[in-house]
């Protein structure tokens, strides 16, 4: 797969680890920056950056990180079509893709250090959406709001 990744200031450290560890695991990356170090960068253009890569099939999934990983959560959210998460755990990343079919990983830097975010990352990556027909329900329910709201009808 190619993983779009992208992070702020605040999340430039932990991208590096996290860009090594999708390599390592046999994956491409798509690198969304920021790839230099700017103090004040804003943490939304990065999610953006990230989710489009996603949306125009530029990459299958992406990671954002930022200093709290909510930010680029919330962020990378108002994409059609992009479902992120923030996970600090192996279980919500790989229950997450499971589950509901998540495309976006979110972690934040300050929150996780570079051993867990690899596990974490290692879960998103090894993880596959399982179509079991509760969740494919479920999905639908989710894409038919974001249908909804785009269309102005919520």
């Amino acid at each position: 797969m190619i993983i779009a990744v992208g992070c702020d200031h605040a999340g430039f450290a932990l991208k590096k680890h996290v860009m090594a560890q999708v390599q390592a695991v046999g994956h491409s990356v798509l690198e969304c920056g920021a790839t230099t170090l700017v103090p004040d960068d804003d943490y939304p253009d990065y999610a953006l950056a990230v989710a489009e890569a996603v949306r125009g099939e530029k990459a299958q999934r992406g990671i954002v990180v930022c200093g709290s990983g909510v930010g680029v959560s919330v962020a990378a959210n108002k994409i059609p079509g992009i479902r992120a998460a923030m996970c600090h755990d192996t279980f919500s990343a790989r229950q997450g893709v499971e589950d509901d079919s998540m495309n976006v990983l979110c972690l934040g830097a300050r929150v996780i250090g570079p051993e867990l975010a690899n596990e974490v990352v290692r879960a998103y990556l090894g993880a596959e959406f399982s179509a079991a027909t509760r969740h494919q329900r479920r999905l639908d329910k989710v894409m038919k709001i974001e249908a909804d709201a785009i269309a102005g009808r919520l």
